[in-house]
């Protein structure tokens, strides 16, 4: 009888308990766009590609001979010289978008406590390059000469490790592991241990560098990638009628989530709420999505239900997306059944078209280019879409960017294995919603 009280008690206090409000005061972006959330964007606004020719390995015997490489990026410079060589590039890549969104969000450490800040950044994949390279030292110098720092470097968490250590985060640590929905997954959980009163910040998002020999021999012997090696920056074409698979690409996206009376208190500049996140599972195949896009629909659903919306509320969409027959169409058939009528209404952008997929890192960064269309009212387009395809016959902002209205936004993510994670963002008005 005692504990059915206590259980009573316990319920009426989580009840009366104040739910954080959640909002974006700082963003960092590593891509082939760009190295920075200015030039990303830009470019990004622009319909422009970053998917070109590989130059890093020798790619004559392989089916795909293009990917959305970072270029320009100069770890040394960052990092110094020792720094930069016990870092696997995912972790360059995390380390320095992190620090663009730090520093964007205005944060010292000084003045913040550590207990109540936390990292929830992940990786897909980790350091397979550094992997790589030390097993060709293994098999060719021996095991005396592998390096003592493998294991460390590649391990998926050691992102989220070296960004707690670099700011002094002492709160919660994670790296989820979701394939490419990853960066939702990262910021979908953050959101909601700062909604819960766990944290005041979190440093969220996901990095990924998996343009290598053996992944892009393995994906495209899977017939996953596209072929378009004559014409890089065409190759990615979500949704139109000519697509043959996705582009691999490497980055970062990065995003600082802090509660609303946190970044009030300190005056910090705000960029958008989020107000919810839904995660499914499609409990399907290793790799193919479900065909009729269930998990994608009730990922959608719960990320409107926890954000208390109506689909006719949603302004517009980021869609997954990825240049693929299947999935691109199985995402078509979860937003129509969700959205109605309104599917045909409320525009779809894909921006994989122009940066092509960055994998783990890919929703973290549409993330912050779905931020920044709410800030601007604009919509990037959906490049090299030519074709109509019958059975993707949405609005998908084909070719040129879109100017709109835009107050509420919701951005998709799926992964290998059937991870759905979906989140759904506010563009910031300056009110506390009660």
């Amino acid at each position: 009888m005692r504990c059915w009280m206590y259980f009573n008690r316990y319920k009426e206090w989580i009840g009366m308990r104040q739910v954080e409000q959640v909002v974006i005061t700082g963003m960092g972006v590593i891509s082939p766009l760009g190295n920075s959330v200015d030039s990303f964007w830009e470019r990004l606004a622009g319909g422009q590609s970053g998917v070109s020719r590989i130059e890093s390995f020798d790619t004559a015997r392989f089916k795909t001979k293009i990917a959305g490489a970072v270029r320009g990026f100069d770890a040394e410079a960052l990092f110094g010289r020792k720094e930069a060589r016990r870092m696997d590039r995912f972790c360059q890549f995390a380390m320095a978008a992190a620090g663009e969104a730090w520093e964007d969000a205005g944060l010292q450490k000084e003045q913040i406590n550590g207990e109540r800040l936390g990292v929830y950044v992940g990786s897909g994949v980790g350091g397979l390059q550094t992997l790589i390279d030390q097993a060709g030292v293994l098999r060719d110098r021996g095991p005396e000469r592998v390096s003592p720092t493998l294991v460390p470097m590649i391990i998926s968490n050691m992102a989220a490790a070296l960004i707690s250590m670099k700011f002094g985060a002492l709160g919660p640590t994670m790296s989820p592991v979701t394939a490419c929905s990853i960066g939702n997954t990262s910021i979908g959980e953050a959101f909601r241990l700062i909604r819960g009163g766990g944290a005041d910040i979190v440093i969220a998002g996901g990095a990924e560098a998996a343009l290598s020999e053996i992944s892009l021999a393995s994906f495209g012997n899977a017939t996953a990638l596209s072929s378009c090696n004559d014409d890089p920056a065409a190759a990615s074409r979500p949704f139109d009628a000519g697509r043959d698979g996705f582009v691999m690409a490497e980055g970062s996206g990065i995003v600082i989530l802090e509660s609303l009376a946190h970044a009030k208190r300190r005056g910090a500049r705000i960029y958008a709420e989020v107000l919810g996140y839904g995660a499914s599972s499609d409990a399907y195949h290793m790799v193919a999505t479900h065909p009729d896009g269930d998990g994608a629909y009730r990922a959608m659903k719960l990320a409107l239900a926890e954000a208390d919306l109506h689909p006719e509320q949603v302004d517009v969409i980021s869609a997954h997306a990825t240049s693929t027959e299947i999935g691109d169409r199985s995402e078509t058939l979860a937003i129509k059944r969700l959205f109605g009528a309104h599917a045909y209404r409320v525009p779809v952008t894909a921006n994989k078209s122009m940066t092509g997929h960055l994998l783990g890192a890919s929703s973290a960064v549409e993330a912050i280019a779905l931020v920044k269309s709410l800030q601007n009212g604009l919509i990037p387009p959906t490049i090299n879409y030519e074709t109509p395809d019958p059975d993707c016959d949405l609005d998908c902002v084909p070719n040129e960017a879109r100017r709109a209205e835009l107050n509420v936004g919701m951005s998709n993510s799926f992964g290998f294995g059937g991870h759905n994670a979906v989140i759904a963002l506010k563009k910031y008005s300056g009110e506390e919603r009660r």
